[in-house]
């Protein structure tokens, strides 16, 4: 039989067996192993970190120029909150995560895994560069395909609740009154600022794990990482992303808000902001937002990371 006679295009990559975070969909079952891991640790993460996602949304909402000025900081709005809707208003728009999360993550590791198959040199190994390239190439996938039109819904929904009498009744409800009234592009709003966001989330993440976990193994792709240094990496690549790139975060959620009719587009959103709150308000919702980050990643690449070892022993 010819040698060549099912040869497969890429060369074998048995290091990526090991390392789950950076092989979220690699061929075979690989590619579905990662799907169901990435939907598994994106609602367990979500569930633990949402109430301070609520916060920052929150909080960036708040236009001390005008009407809407409700908190005083993170305290006062949590106190607000839980004595207006009760402890679960502060998951207001969960369920528009969870929706997501699966086809988030899948998108997000898939592109990444993609990317990185094409970059490797023999050993397997990025170089700088492609590090930041291949996060940049997963974010804006993330972006468009997933994370736009469910960060939209959820933004909306939390903004709805700020309102004496809000108008959506729950996910679907929500969704399909946004549709009504704004098309679907009512669920794409911020998509500029969110490809942006995405886009350098992704690169700063993947960026600092990357070049972490081969600082670690000293370029040997096949090193064991343990899953609390996985977990230290992640935090550190959370909070990288978050003075990175929260400008953007402001920028996208206010374009993403009940009142984004009054802004023009992304960039005179961000004049706007800057010409009547100042620099200070693009960093609104740093310090919920770095705790949530930094959790979120945290916890995303140590769970993602367990259930692929997990996945990759019983199944075959």
């Amino acid at each position: 039989m010819d040698s060549k006679i099912g040869k497969l295009p890429f060369p074998s990559r048995p290091y990526m067996n090991r390392n789950g975070a950076a092989a979220a969909a690699g061929g075979g079952n690989l590619g579905v192993k990662g799907i169901i891991a990435g939907g598994i640790t994106g609602g367990i993460e979500i569930c633990i970190t949402f109430p301070t996602e609520y916060v920052k949304t929150q909080l960036q909402l708040d236009d001390k120029t005008g009407k809407t000025k409700q908190y005083n900081g993170i305290v006062d709005c949590v106190k607000k909150t839980v004595r207006s809707h009760g402890f679960l208003g502060l998951y207001r728009g969960l369920s528009v995560l969870l929706y997501g999360s699966i086809p988030k993550s899948a998108v997000r590791f898939g592109a990444f895994e993609q990317f990185k198959t094409m970059s490797v040199d023999s050993k397997g190994n990025l170089s700088p560069v492609q590090r930041l390239t291949c996060g940049l190439g997963a974010g804006v996938a993330e972006a468009i395909f997933a994370v736009t039109p469910m960060e939209t819904v959820k933004v909306k929904f939390i903004n709805d609740q700020r309102s004496a009498n809000p108008r959506f009744k729950g996910f679907f409800h929500g969704v399909r009154e946004i549709i009504r009234t704004e098309g679907i592009g009512g669920t794409y709003k911020g998509v500029t600022a969110t490809i942006i966001k995405q886009g350098s989330n992704q690169a700063i993440r993947f960026f600092v794990m990357e070049t972490l976990k081969d600082y670690y193994r000293g370029g040997d792709p096949q090193k064991h990482v343990p899953k609390l240094v996985v977990g230290a990496f992640g935090a550190l690549a959370g909070a990288a992303s978050v003075f990175g790139n929260t400008p953007v975060d402001v920028v996208k959620t206010r374009m993403q808000g009940l009142e984004a009719s009054k802004y023009k587009n992304t960039l005179d959103c961000a004049v706007q902001i800057w010409k009547h709150e100042g620099p200070k308000a693009f960093y609104k919702g740093t310090v919920p937002r770095l705790s949530r980050v930094c959790l979120d990643v945290a916890i995303t690449f140590m769970i993602y990371d367990s259930f692929m070892d997990l996945f990759n022993k019983v199944w075959k």
